[in-house]
């Protein structure tokens, strides 16, 4: 038997590498009789980046730059396609792990030291910029990002605005006049990992906010001052940030990107699988086991597991489908694409500080117990 594993990440326990092989170890401690290849994967969140970058055999490149809140730091961005592509995380620099939690703050984060790397990496020559979002500590609309390649941010009496949502927030008018010339003939795909739009109840600073450090009165705050920047943008961009699929994407980095940068957003899981060729990679394979730490019907509004889950399907191949949380019953959506569902707690709930502890173990143990159901099938 020929096994595929392909999960993505355990949220705040561990990263898809690491999933894959704690999978295959079960899969090595059962008594099944089989072959396996690991094949980590990503949909644009933390960690999607670096996955790229190791599939595709790419090469980083240091930077100096800043992180959410201004303090230098030392990260990295890829290079693939001999050069003339960038991959660049911006969990990496303008990311939530970054911080402690005591420094939350989206009203003065901002995206600058992503767009510190997207300087570096036209320095380097690159002619296409791939943006893993997932994973940041702003919602700034890409306000950091913007202002680091030449952008300006003005109020009414023509006062320079700092790029952070407090100031912001009394945006009039926005310079590009000084833009850097190079980043308009580069081509800039952002891996999204969520469909949320950029404004409202569903949006970037109601959803995504709070769990960047803002408060109920900061939430409101910023969405007014996404609507603000984004009613600008349309007026002198012609593009309207708050209709696009995915601009709620990174607090609305990817829609800031999309009107001033000419960003292509798209479905991260999709992109990932097309650009490491997954499809190929299935080719006589028997089973596909998936992971991530929650599988249930938000999965299939662009996740990782359920586009590999699709792809499989396409070639009628058995997915089985690991999780710390599984729903109490499986609903006819998810049973098309999942032919098994499991979670790898064996009591649900389960207090969630043990289980992220024991993420590693009980992966095994899910594996071990898959790998002998299969060995007596």
């Amino acid at each position: 038997m020929n096994i595929l594993i392909a999960p993505n990440a355990f949220k705040n326990s561990l990263d898809a590498q690491a999933v894959a092989e704690a999978i295959a170890l079960g899969l090595q401690q059962s008594k099944v009789d089989c072959r396996y290849r690991l094949f980590p994967v990503g949909d644009g969140g933390d960690g999607t980046g670096e996955l790229l970058i190791k599939h595709l055999n790419g090469t980083n490149v240091q930077a100096t730059v800043h992180d959410a809140l201004g303090r230098e730091i030392t990260a990295a961005f890829g290079l693939i396609d001999n050069g003339h592509t960038a991959v660049i995380e911006m969990a990496d620099v303008s990311g939530l792990r970054l911080l402690k939690n005591i420094e939350l703050n989206p009203m003065l984060a901002n995206s600058a030291g992503t767009g510190e790397l997207i300087k570096a990496a036209l320095d380097e020559g690159v002619i296409k910029i791939i943006i893993g979002m997932g994973g940041s500590a702003t919602v700034d609309g890409g306000a950091g990002i913007l202002s680091c390649l030449g952008v300006k941010f003005f109020d009414k009496a023509g006062r320079l605005l700092r790029p952070v949502p407090a100031e912001l927030i009394d945006l009039a008018n926005i310079d590009t006049s000084s833009l850097d010339k190079r980043i308009l003939s580069c081509e800039i795909i952002i891996l999204c990992d969520v469909d949320n739009k950029l404004l409202g109840n569903e949006g970037a600073a109601a959803v995504f906010g709070p769990q960047k450090g803002a408060t109920a009165d900061d939430v409101i705050k910023l969405d007014v001052m996404l609507a603000k920047f984004a009613a600008i943008a349309l007026q002198q961009t012609g593009k309207d940030m708050t209709t696009i699929t995915h601009s709620g994407t990174a607090g609305g980095a990817a829609a800031g990107l999309f009107a001033f940068l000419n960003a292509r957003l798209v479905s991260g899981a999709n992109y990932f699988l097309e650009l490491t060729d997954f499809d190929v990679t299935l080719q006589n394979i028997d089973l596909v086991i998936i992971g991530e730490g929650s599988i249930d019907e938000q999965t299939l509004h662009g996740k990782a597991p359920f586009a590999v889950a699709a792809m499989a399907k396409k070639r009628n191949i058995k997915v089985i489908g690991l999780a710390g949380k599984v729903p109490s019953e499986g609903s006819n959506t998810l049973k098309r694409y999942f032919d098994e569902l499991h979670s790898i707690n064996k009591q649900q709930p389960t207090d969630l500080a043990i289980a992220l502890k024991n993420t590693h173990d009980n992966l095994v143990r899910a594996a071990k117990e898959i790998g002998n159901r299969l060995s007596s099938a």
